[in-house]
């Protein structure tokens, strides 16, 4: 059931309405963003809703059954808060967002709050976008628990890991870029300490975003997808060493393999074929 305030319950009954949509949108990070489907900005509850992005939502559906809620927006890429290469780089990933209706000629009538939930998947097309918005109800279809793996199932440095990064980590200027995704680094660390790990831009166009490091042979360091802004000579990352998660390289590497979190000598489905077929 949703709550609003008389005023504005009496303005909805009435033959005609002056509504509008507000969409708050608050990522990981901190950053706070208003955007509206009205046709001029709306200052509400100390927050500028923009109107020059075209919002469009699609309906919105809620059911008593626990079920999944429906809901996709859609807009233009034309306000400077929403950028390609933030969307690609997955900066609104998982961002909190609220839907609320307002009466836009009589902000003081309060609002009814349509939905909250989570940016889930985002697709973009020339200067469109599609974001999927997912309630609380989704986290009901998400997997819990472990499951059995020849993998250790942890990251390198977790609370269950119990390795310590910071002599594994390194802070470097880049001194060469081959490409989108490839870079030099001077650094003395052997060809594969940093494969599998995690790299971060400190300084530069890219400043903020981390990505997985693909490999790295020599000062040579590649990254699993370019970057979506240029990368420059002068940039700062910061360099995590990486871990391909099997029991070898936890006992050589970081000697830590009574906190392995793996099951590496379960049979598998060759042990089954290897058993000897009798007439």
């Amino acid at each position: 059931m949703k709550t609003m305030s008389s005023g504005l319950a009496a303005h909805l009954d009435g033959e005609v309405t002056t509504l509008a949509c507000l969409w708050r949108l608050e990522r990981a990070d901190g950053w706070v963003r208003g955007f509206t489907d009205h046709d001029q900005d709306i200052a509400y509850l100390g927050l500028n809703y923009v109107a020059s992005t075209g919002f469009l939502p699609s309906a919105i559906k809620s059911g008593a059954d626990l079920s999944v809620d429906n809901l996709d927006v859609d807009g233009f890429l034309d306000d400077d808060a929403l950028k390609p290469e933030d969307l690609t780089a997955g900066r609104f990933d998982g961002a909190r967002i609220d839907i609320m209706l307002v009466n836009w000629a009589n902000l003081a009538q309060g609002h009814v709050l349509l939905r909250r939930g989570w940016l889930g998947e985002v697709k973009r097309a020339d200067q469109r976008f599609s974001a999927e918005v997912r309630g609380i109800a989704n986290r009901l279809q998400q997997t819990s628990g472990q499951l059995y793996s020849r993998l250790c199932r942890t990251d390198l440095g977790s609370a269950e890991c119990t390795v310590d990064l910071v002599p594994l980590t390194d802070t470097l200027t880049i001194s060469a870029v081959a490409s989108g995704d490839t870079f030099t680094v001077p650094t003395a660390r052997s060809s594969g300490f940093y494969t599998f790990g995690i790299c971060t831009f400190l300084t530069g166009a890219n400043a903020g975003a981390a990505t997985e490091i693909l490999s790295q042979i020599g000062q040579s360091v590649t990254l699993f997808t370019p970057m979506s802004r240029l990368i420059a000579t002068g940039d700062q990352v910061r360099l995590v060493a990486g871990c391909d998660k099997t029991i070898e390289t936890c006992h050589s590497r970081f000697s830590n393999v009574l906190n392995f979190r793996g099951e590496p000598h379960i049979p598998g489905n060759d042990k089954v074929f290897s058993y000897p077929v009798r007439d």
